[in-house]
């Protein structure tokens, strides 16, 4: 039987109304739509300059964390104003989420125009030194209202089982992702410091790196992730992003309810949502013990490829198994939707065979009227069912 009200309520969920955009936390989405101009003009210049920092383009660095905050700034602008407790507090943490990410992204945006290095460096020259002072605290900022996002939706539902799981476990894997990068440099410095070139090149001392047991440069294309070396710029990634992962599963097992009947109950949604998680999440877990060992991601051993079989393996199993319990409660179910739409059915049936308009009925405990045969009252309406 298709319920067709779970249906429509379904396919509500999917569409996103101007009206709803505009709802969406402003600061947040003014801070997405400079880091969407920051794209394009990143874009251009991958096209268009020829300069390089350790044979990659200056641009490709903005191009990538542009990106990167139009995705998880979108995500929050969307997701603080649901938030319904602490809801000024929240709308400040988004505030403070949106200036960090403009001063942050602004000064690798002016680094990569200067031609040089925003992340580990040392140099003297007075724009660096304060610009890496303000960078500083602008990770702790982005990091620090995160986290409070991830703890507030530790307290409160937003949707349904399969959302408000999505959400809380994507922010948390976000907050391990950025608490993750913040172990670069520390992993990286003890190799001491080295001498590169800028774009121009003059000599930019580093220190510190993303990479482990190999230096920064010479990466895999698009993303310059290490190929000779282990990477936190892998687990840091994929912990950042998991929040779209998540909710993208959720949205995908919505639209498939509309037409299998197995996915419109809650709880089964809720179900394989959970095993996309914990397949995700151990993705993530693997490549960060993977770049610790100083191990490229893209020549893993013996022992990082036992983990990836091991995670593919119970996440088939543990799937396979939420449609075996969802088919076994598929009876109850039917049921239990039945019993719902007789319910409805005698309900609307009372209504249309009850006393017409203008007719009145005595109560039972009233005085008979004079005339009355009996002393049991006289009603003027006609018989209840």
């Amino acid at each position: 039987m298709v319920d067709g009200g779970l249906v429509n309520q379904l396919r509500s969920r999917l569409s996103i109304s101007y009206a709803e955009v505009r709802s969406w936390h402003r600061p947040l989405m003014i801070m997405v739509a400079a880091m969407s101009a920051l794209v394009v003009v990143a874009s251009v210049g991958l096209l268009t300059d020829g300069r390089e920092l350790l044979q990659q383009s200056v641009w490709a660095k903005p191009l990538k964390f542009g990106a990167s905050f139009v995705m998880y700034g979108a995500t929050l602008a969307w997701l603080i104003p649901k938030l319904r407790r602490a809801r000024r507090t929240m709308w400040t943490v988004g505030t403070v989420f949106a200036v960090a990410g403009l001063i942050d992204v602004g000064f690798i945006a002016v680094q990569a125009a200067r031609g040089t290095f925003s992340h580990f460096n040392a140099g003297t020259d007075t724009f660096n030194r304060i610009g890496q002072q303000i960078f500083s605290t602008g990770v702790f900022g982005l990091f620090g209202a995160s986290l409070i996002v991830a703890i507030m939706l530790l307290f409160q539902r937003i949707g349904d089982a399969a959302l408000t799981w999505a959400l809380r476990a994507g922010i948390g894997l976000a907050v391990l992702g950025m608490a993750l990068a913040s172990f670069i440099t520390g992993w990286t410095s003890s190799s001491g410091p080295r001498t590169v070139e800028d774009a121009y090149g003059n000599p930019v001392p580093l220190v510190g790196g993303h990479g482990v047991g190999a230096p920064d440069g010479g990466g895999m294309p698009i993303t310059n992730w290490s190929t000779t070396g282990g990477d936190l710029r892998v687990p840091h990634f994929i912990g950042l992003h998991s929040i779209q992962v998540f909710v993208l599963t959720v949205l995908v097992l919505t639209a498939l309810a509309t037409r299998i009947d197995r996915l419109r109950h809650e709880r089964v949604r809720a179900r394989l949502t959970g095993v996309v998680i914990l397949g995700y999440s151990a993705l993530f877990t693997i490549t960060a013990w993977q770049a610790l060992r100083g191990q490229p991601l893209i020549h893993p051993d013996a022992a990082t490829w036992t983990a990836l079989a091991v995670t593919a393996v119970m996440t088939a199993l543990l799937a396979a198994l939420a449609v075996t319990a969802a088919r076994r409660d598929e009876p109850a179910r039917r049921d239990e939707a039945a019993s719902r739409s007789e319910s409805i059915r005698r309900r609307k049936a009372a209504r249309r065979d009850g006393p017409a308009h203008g007719e009145t009925t005595t109560p039972a405990d009233s005085q008979a009227p004079i005339g009355s045969s009996g002393s049991h009252p006289v009603r003027t309406g006609p018989p209840f069912p």
